[in-house]
């Protein structure tokens, strides 16, 4: 009995389709940078803007940025499991990340600011969860 519970865990892990491992680590790294953005926001790290490094504290922006940090581990969790509601809520919250990074951008004073690493990082993961081979390995296509 007990190695039949400790073999499930391995054969879900190899049911896995490498499209979704690749998500899961995509959005990873949007975890990692929405940490970041939480320090920045907090005080502890500088926002740089430019050549120029200021810090600030916005508790708006903190709030922001830590429901971010626990929508990005729950979708982490949610594509680890191939849940397939994980794919439309990394389609929405992907999509809307790319909207707030570019209307920042765009209002920001220099040609590179601190969003464009997750803007990139938004842009490959809406444009890897759109391709059809995705929506197969959710089975939803």
């Amino acid at each position: 009995m007990a190695i039949e519970t400790a073999e499930a865990p391995r054969a879900a892990a190899r049911s896995r389709p490498i499209g979704v491992m690749i998500l899961a680590g995509l959005a990873a790294i949007a975890l990692a940078l929405a940490a970041v953005h939480l320090l920045q926001a907090i005080g502890l790290l500088p926002y740089f803007v430019g050549s120029i490094a200021i810090r600030d504290f916005n508790i708006w922006y903190a709030l922001m940025w830590g429901a971010m940090i626990w929508v990005w581990a729950w979708v982490v969790r949610a594509l680890l499991d191939v849940d397939p509601s994980a794919w439309l809520f990394l389609l929405v919250v992907s999509g809307f990340n790319l909207m707030f990074d570019f209307f920042s951008m765009i209002g920001a004073s220099s040609a590179t600011t601190d969003l464009s690493a997750s803007f990139i990082v938004n842009l490959i993961i809406f444009g890897y969860t759109v391709l059809p081979g995705t929506k197969r390995s959710f089975g939803l296509a």
